[in-house]
């Protein structure tokens, strides 16, 4: 079986889903923005926010919280792909090994100690596992958010421990939170922010891994057919 064209299967299908789920909203804000219709005719009002600014408030949430979506699919891929690795190759994780790894972190935690078991030199990847493991959080912080009042979700601070400059902020955010443009804002957490570029980049990175894996995955499972011939 071919995994790894199953991991692509899904990773073609996410892209295809932001694309078609954000494209209504990106082009909400367009037209709020260039006053086109059917944002072209603001009722009269003395509020001194611009015209439309609640409508474009939700679009730009809408795209955001799409993004999230799409990263918790990638989440769910990766971890599908995982799973059914370990079930081909028999992994054996004793005294719930595999969740205190997990606990870890993706890349120092259960890759790490599965790449061990199989014998698999983890150094020779070129992906960017940093920006993986983020993949993973925030989707935790995604499917477990903690107010009801807004849609927005943070960072934990202890991700932030681990990643003081997280790969998924916007550029406003973090200009005050990373470069601290507005001095010590420690005790705040800056949002998770997904957008188009940062979801192809998180794509990109988790395939160039799944890409690498599947051979030495393939290797292990079928030793002979890895060695090269008299």
């Amino acid at each position: 079986m071919d995994i790894a064209w199953f991991f692509r299967k899904r990773t073609r299908f996410i892209r295809f889903t932001y694309e078609r789920a954000a494209k209504p909203f990106v082009e909400m804000k367009r037209q709020i923005e260039g006053g086109f219709p059917p944002f072209d005719d603001p009722p009269l009002s003395e509020d001194p926010e611009p015209p439309f600014m609640e409508e474009w408030s939700d679009a730009e949430t809408a795209i955001v919280v799409v993004g999230r979506s799409c990263v918790s699919m990638l989440s769910a891929s990766l971890k599908l792909y995982f799973d059914t690795w370990e079930k081909e190759l028999s992994v054996q994780w004793e005294n719930r090994q595999k969740t205190k790894a997990w606990r870890k972190g993706f890349a120092d935690g259960y890759l790490l100690e599965l790449c061990d078991a199989l014998s698999i030199d983890l150094n020779d990847s070129h992906a960017d596992l940093a920006v993986i493991e983020q993949v993973f959080l925030a989707r935790n912080r995604d499917q477990h958010p903690e107010s009801i009042h807004s849609m927005r979700v943070t960072h934990s601070s202890s991700d932030r421990a681990k990643y003081p400059n997280p790969f998924f902020i916007s550029e406003s955010e973090r200009t005050m939170y990373v470069e601290g443009e507005l001095g010590d804002i420690s005790f705040m957490s800056p949002s998770v922010h997904v957008d188009a570029e940062m979801l192809h980049h998180a794509i990109a990175e988790a395939e160039s891994l799944v890409d690498w894996l599947e051979p030495q995955f393939s290797a292990v499972k079928y030793p002979r057919s890895a060695e090269p011939k008299a």
